[in-house]
């Protein structure tokens, strides 16, 4: 079957994913920031970060949720902006971020320490760190503000399925005024299901009807118009993640051949922190971790960070026409 074009993806869109109310805000912001650092000189990338919620009701009790933390989308924000690039970061609320994402295992309150006597207000002296609760927080606490004054890293979060839909699609509409030197790492976990508004019950639902039985549709392939259509210039990378080892390959490939991306990143679940193949039409290069990474804390995201950097090169500089 014919992928759908992206006029009746637009259509879709419209008719059965609400969109934001600061979507127009949004799309303002991204243009803006874009314009700015490539005039400049620089590369933007979009990341797209986390898990999407899918409403089960439209005053939403339940929903349909994944794994994802965002630990891929946060840790890769830090590399691109560490080799010269901007970053939008599009990610789900109260997923990973950049630079707090290694301290979120820690009780902030167990990390906080007063020192010193009473003080007028009430307060127990000084708040210090604990460096042991917190290592190395100077260093990243450091490195963040650069970020913020370089005016480097632009967040705009998403919930739900409908929220990421339209605000991918505002990001890409806004990114092609740049053309090669924007790149898309779609690297959040998309839902493959969802219930139209129009057919969402209003209320909860009620467990005293007893069983419950949904039907959902299968969500548009924005990757088709993304490519095609809003940012036909952009330098373009999907994820792909599965448990079965055997069609792993196959499927990346497929997806390659379907939307005419420029790479897949391909893993399995239970091996994604330590190993990836990154698919391109042409190549298949296996990325690994091994002993002496592990000694050095090198993480599986700088080495396809920096894989993908170099392709991106020589998409740039390949000759047109």
């Amino acid at each position: 079957m014919a992928e759908p074009r992206g006029s009746s993806i637009d259509g879709k869109l419209a008719e059965e994913f609400a969109a934001p109310s600061h979507v127009d805000e949004v799309k303002e912001k991204m243009s803006a920031f874009a314009r700015r650092h490539a005039d400049a000189g620089r590369r933007v990338v979009l990341i797209t970060s986390g898990g999407t919620k899918v409403p089960l009701e439209s005053r939403t009790v339940r929903f349909l949720d994944n794994f994802s933390s965002g630990r891929r989308g946060a840790s890769s924000a830090e590399y691109f902006i560490d080799s010269g690039y901007a970053v939008i970061f599009l990610h789900r609320h109260r997923s990973l971020y950049p630079y707090t994402r290694m301290f979120l295992p820690v009780n902030l309150l167990e990390a906080l320490q007063f020192r010193g006597g009473e003080g007028a207000s009430g307060n127990t002296g000084e708040v210090v760190v604990n460096q042991q609760l917190l290592p190395n927080v100077g260093k990243v606490l450091k490195r963040y503000n650069e970020v913020k004054e370089g005016g480097l890293l632009l967040p705009i979060e998403f919930n739900t399925l409908s929220e990421y839909l339209h605000l991918l699609k505002a990001a890409a509409q806004e990114l092609s005024s740049i053309g090669s030197l924007a790149m898309f790492y779609l690297a959040a976990a998309v839902s493959d299901f969802y219930i139209p508004a129009s057919e969402m019950p209003e209320h909860k639902i009620q467990s005293s009807n007893g069983p419950l039985q949904l039907s959902m549709k299968m969500v548009p392939k924005i990757l088709s118009p993304l490519v095609k259509d809003w940012a036909p210039k952009a330098f373009v990378i999907s994820f792909k993640l599965e448990t079965d080892a055997s069609i792993l390959l196959d499927k990346a490939r497929r997806a390659l051949d379907a939307y005419r991306h420029q790479a897949v990143v391909a893993n399995i679940l239970d091996s994604r922190r330590g190993h990836v193949v990154v698919v391109t039409p042409d190549t298949q290069t296996e990325l690994t971790l091994n002993e002496e990474d592990a000694k050095n804390e090198v993480e599986i995201e700088e080495k396809i960070v920096s894989n993908l950097i170099f392709a991106h090169t020589k998409f740039i500089n390949q000759p047109i026409g």
